[in-house]
């Protein structure tokens, strides 16, 4: 009977004990860990493509004078704009002006020679009429007259050369555009069949931009619009500059050469573009980016949801409706931005997890939290 209350006050005590020991010995369980998803859609794409391209002016012109004589001045400001039959050099005039004056005074003499010419036909017409001359005489005299007005005429043409040549002492611009420096100086002789250039004048608003594309990209585009699988794009085109700035006006792809470059195996495009600045400049290094297709329906993923397994497989994480995780093998066709152009393994409605990937395993269940992408 005395041992009674012993027992009965022991019971309390070993129930504490054992629920102390089991709080030591046992962590609290864990609720599911949160992830960061976004819910993919669908949407129409516009595929593009940085391609290497070099500046060229639409019009050049290398000024060659076209007489020969000795440069008495140089017109123009070098680097100006000048304008197309601007002059800008000028040739000594003095032989050329003589040739013109001595090929005048050969057209009067002509002309004076021609008009006693065809009197005397005249007057040996009417006499022929009359039997007072013979017939070989009036035709005689017809003849000399028809010479001498024929030669009126090479007087007459030989002046216009004379002319021509004389103008020609005024080297003018061909065309409008920027000029470059003069090649010779005041003093210096030139002839009309030099090779070297007096300068050389290039047009610069608008200006080319010759681009090159392998042919097996072509090819596959092709193939592609006309399986129905992409749709063609807008024809206008950006750039971007030597120092990674964006040109801020468009341009447009005019035409494609006919043909594949054997060496390198590329095709040639050629696109124009305003340049009312002339900040581009012929020669340049430029990266167009030009839209290839238009790829409708497709998936954009975020780059951080998207890893590489050891063997350099795109995967991605994504949250069924269960809320577990599954792991996913995609094709990541290319980069766009701060996106993946997903061609398979996702679709619309997809929970991609872009938050927390680190700390979940394949079959976790997880609480996902939806990012606002348009929020960052």
């Amino acid at each position: 009977m005395p041992l009674r209350p012993v027992l009965l006050s022991a019971a309390p005590l070993a129930a504490l004990c054992l629920v102390s020991a089991c709080g030591k010995g046992e962590a609290p369980r864990k609720g599911p860990v949160e992830v960061g998803v976004v819910s993919l859609t669908a949407q129409d794409v516009t595929v593009s493509t940085e391609l290497p391209g070099r500046t060229a002016s639409t019009m050049m012109s290398e000024v060659r004078p076209q007489v020969a004589g000795v440069i008495q001045k140089r017109l123009f400001t070098e680097g100006s704009f000048v304008r197309a039959g601007q002059p800008l050099y000028q040739i000594d005039p003095s032989l050329y002006r003589a040739s013109r004056n001595e090929a005048q005074a050969t057209l009067a003499s002509a002309q004076a020679n021609a008009a006693a010419a065809q009197a005397k036909a005249n007057r040996y017409r009417t006499l022929g009429e009359s039997e007072a001359v013979s017939a070989q005489d009036r035709d005689d005299v017809i003849a000399a007259a028809r010479q001498a007005s024929a030669a009126v005429n090479q007087a007459r043409a030989t002046l216009q050369t004379a002319g021509i040549n004389l103008n020609f002492t005024q080297v003018r611009a061909p065309i409008s555009g920027r000029i470059g420096r003069s090649m010779f100086t005041p003093g210096a002789l030139v002839t009309a069949s030099q090779a070297d250039p007096l300068a050389t004048i290039q047009q610069l608003d608008p200006i080319f931009v010759d681009i090159t594309q392998s042919s097996a990209q072509l090819l596959a585009l092709r193939r592609a619009l006309a399986a129905g699988k992409a749709l063609p794009a807008s024809a206008a085109i950006r750039l971007k500059l030597d120092d990674g700035s964006d040109y801020p006006l468009e341009g447009r792809i005019e035409f494609a050469e006919p043909i594949v470059d054997p060496n390198s195996g590329t095709i040639t495009l050629r696109a124009r573009f305003p340049n009312p600045d002339s900040l581009l400049l012929p020669g340049m290094f430029v990266r167009v980016v030009a839209p290839q297709s238009v790829v409708p329906g497709a998936i954009l993923a975020p780059q951080q949801g998207i890893n590489r397994d050891p063997k350099g497989n795109a995967t991605a994480l994504v949250v069924n409706r269960a809320n577990k995780v599954e792991r996913r093998t995609v094709a990541a066709a290319q980069a766009i931005g701060d996106k993946w152009l997903i061609t398979a393994g996702l679709k619309a409605g997809d929970r991609l997890i872009v938050e927390g990937t680190d700390k979940v395993q394949p079959a976790d269940v997880v609480k996902p939290v939806l990012i606002n992408q348009n929020a960052k």
